[in-house]
């Protein structure tokens, strides 16, 4: 099962240069799983069928910015027909009131597990000194999915762009390395299971022309993730690989502002 996460940066910054990039992309990849974050959905145009095709079931946020780019959001599509889609609200505070944080939370029904794969699209809200804010909405989104997989036993793949980097409070409470307001949940890092502590950066001022200039005085970091949760011993479904991808210009165009992560994973290898 090939699973991407990627940040298309809506239609901004020569959005008919980036196109091409990204369909020609997403084709050459075939995933069979992909989250967006900041797609653009409206009335008379849906980006992520734009990008994909055919072949695809779709779930939207339905909660979309209404103060920047119209229409921008989460997104998921699915190779695999989609069931239950649930979306949760993230605005914790009056300091993530302007922007639609939120998550998708989505029963896959695939054909390889008696029970339906919970994929969930986790976007918290991005402004660099909100970190007790994604803390916040980390929990929100862990605790909702608790409830379900309590219910379930369902295999849970998150991910998304989290505006955070590894060492980041929300980070580590997905990783299991700390706790957040009396509760813990443990997921691996598909990057950090098969490339250790290498940096992966996804979002990369020094190298990528579609930053936007306030951010080109900034580290390159990676905030872009796919987790995998782990049950009493460990996660569930095996991570074979994992790869960015869009890491670069192709014809002298990029795809985005934000590297994607790409990661395969082994249907016969779940626990």
């Amino acid at each position: 099962m090939r699973v991407i996460t990627q940040n298309i940066l809506g239609r901004q910054q020569d959005w008919e240069s980036r196109r091409p990039v990204l369909q020609a992309g997403f084709g050459e990849l075939e995933p069979d799983l992909v989250l967006f974050q900041e797609a653009v959905v409206t009335d008379d145009y849906d980006q992520v069928a734009d990008l994909l095709g055919d072949g695809y079931h779709v779930a939207h946020q339905t909660h979309r910015d209404d103060t920047g780019e119209l229409g921008s959001g989460i997104s998921i599509a699915s190779r695999w027909p989609l069931g239950a889609q649930r979306e949760i609200d993230l605005r914790v505070g009056p300091r993530t009131a302007d922007f639609p944080a939120g998550a998708l939370v989505v029963d896959v029904l695939w054909d390889r597990a008696e029970q339906p794969l919970l994929l969930v699209n986790h976007k918290p809200s991005w402004p660099t000194d909100v970190e007790y804010e994604r803390e916040a909405q980390a929990v929100r989104t862990a605790r909702f999915v608790e409830e379900i997989v309590e219910r379930t036993g369902q295999h849970v793949l998150l991910g998304g762009d989290f505006d955070a980097m590894p060492e980041a409070g929300s980070v580590r409470f997905w990783r299991g390395l700390q706790s957040l307001d009396g509760t813990s949940v443990s997921y691996r890092d598909a990057w950090e299971l098969t490339h250790g502590a290498e940096p992966g950066a996804t979002f990369a001022p020094s190298v990528n022309p579609l930053v936007e200039p306030h951010w080109q005085a900034d580290l390159d970091r990676r905030i872009d993730y796919l987790l995998v949760r782990c049950g009493r011993a460990g996660p569930t479904m095996r991570v074979v690989e994992c790869e960015r991808v869009f890491a670069g210009a192709v014809a002298g165009a990029w795809g985005s502002d934000h590297v994607g992560v790409m990661a395969w994973l082994d249907l016969d290898e779940t626990g």
